[in-house]
């Protein structure tokens, strides 16, 4: 679990967002962290103590004035290792911003010494105020975190503005990168990651592609942006939703892929190439639709750009350069071969042979091969190898 016994302030003001705090309660929790849920007198009207305890698996405090709690804000704004409030109402962030301890949640604020992150939920107009905006202002300049608002349905109805509370998703990818990434090799590292696959025209209508979803290459980026790093996610197409907080680009052929990966290379520390581009096209792409009335026929094709072997003179002194490799069978003998021409310093091998590793799932089971030996991984989530191909990375940054 990756914020296995991290400790966690949760902190839920009064708003109608307070369902998805219960989300993100769960998530932490399951995530390994110990939550501990301070309900502000608003917060409990939408929802009870007893939701998040059952969530959370411990107390929940709601007063500074509960027995044997008497110095409950000191103890946890001191000893947590975050304190995370979502929904912030305005009320509670204005409050925050001048300083104010009139319950418990505002006295641990501050009492705190701890980073805080901070998720608003308001009415648009509400966030859209210059009170609002300054007080927001104030407290990113101490140090705090704002994550959102989104746009949205608020619970007057829609709306094109913000004000809408992000999603617990969103929330604890900032919760990890905030207690992970200050330990990180990879914390302000600049890391290019690409993913996907990539489509060649044979007409108008089709393309030559590959079974390849971009699982692989998004898990990657997220787990970069976990350690702290500046990451640059470079997708072929896919029905993946962008990651929280990352930069992403998007490409459609091999070339666009190349051109992309040779500008990003300007100013990374760090190239992952989790793509799977495609490794032939049409030699002749038609301008319109080929008609299949016309029988057989056959296809010529031209390989498309390598485009590991042209980085090679594009990169950075120092950087790191990591590959992916889809094989079947025993073929490592190939990989360490590819390894070596494409002058790589992490080589990933993907078995594409087996039915709950490669493509189109959300497993993998993969050797990591590198100058200093390999490692054959068990089957594992694709987050998880994302986890041990990062760990692998900072070994060598």
């Amino acid at each position: 679990m990756r914020l296995a016994g991290r400790r966690v302030v949760l902190g839920v003001s009064g708003g109608i967002a307070s369902y998805k705090a219960c989300v993100l309660a769960r998530r932490l929790a399951e995530a390994g962290a110990l939550v501990d849920v301070v309900l502000t007198q608003g917060g409990a009207q939408f929802v009870g103590p007893v939701t998040f305890e059952g969530l959370t698996g411990r107390p929940v405090l709601t007063s500074l004035w509960d027995p044997g709690h008497a110095l409950a804000h000191l103890r946890l704004g001191q000893d947590a290792e975050l304190i995370v409030i979502a929904p912030a109402t305005a009320n509670l962030i204005a409050r925050a911003a001048q300083g104010m301890a009139d319950d418990l949640l505002t006295a641990i604020l501050l009492a705190r010494t701890v980073p805080v992150l901070v998720a608003p939920a308001m009415n648009d107009r509400m966030y859209a105020h210059p009170a609002t905006q300054q007080n927001l202002a104030t407290l990113r300049q101490r140090g705090w975190t704002i994550v959102g608002p989104a746009v949205g349905q608020l619970a007057e109805g829609p709306s094109e503005l913000p004000g809408r509370m992000s999603e617990p998703e969103e929330i604890l990818a900032y919760v990890e990168r905030l207690l992970r990434g200050p330990q990180s090799r990879l914390c302000g590292k600049r890391v290019v990651v690409t993913a996907g696959p990539t489509r060649e025209a044979l007409d108008p209508v089709r393309v030559i592609t590959n079974r390849s979803s971009g699982r692989m290459g998004y898990a990657l980026a997220e787990a970069a942006f976990a350690r702290g790093a500046e990451v640059l996610l470079i997708s072929g197409p896919t029905t993946l939703a962008a990651p929280p907080g990352i930069e992403i680009q998007r490409v459609e052929s091999t070339e666009q892929l190349q051109q992309a990966v040779a500008r990003a290379l300007e100013r990374a520390d760090i190239l992952i190439m989790a793509a799977a581009p495609a490794d032939f096209r049409p030699a002749t792409p038609t301008r319109e639709k080929r008609d299949r009335a016309t029988g057989t026929t056959s296809l010529a094709l031209e390989p498309t750009p390598d485009i590991l072997e042209t980085t090679k003179r594009l990169r950075p002194k120092g950087a790191v350069l990591v590959g992916f490799a889809f094989e079947t069978g025993e073929k490592l003998d190939r990989a360490r071969n590819k390894l070596t021409a494409k002058a790589l310093d992490l080589l990933v091998v993907n078995r594409a042979d087996e039915p709950e590793a490669g493509a189109e799932v959300e497993t993998n089971r993969v050797t990591l091969l590198s100058a200093n030996g390999e490692r054959e991984l068990p089957l594992m989530s694709k987050r998880d190898v994302a986890e041990q191909v990062c760990e692998a990375v900072e070994a060598l940054s």
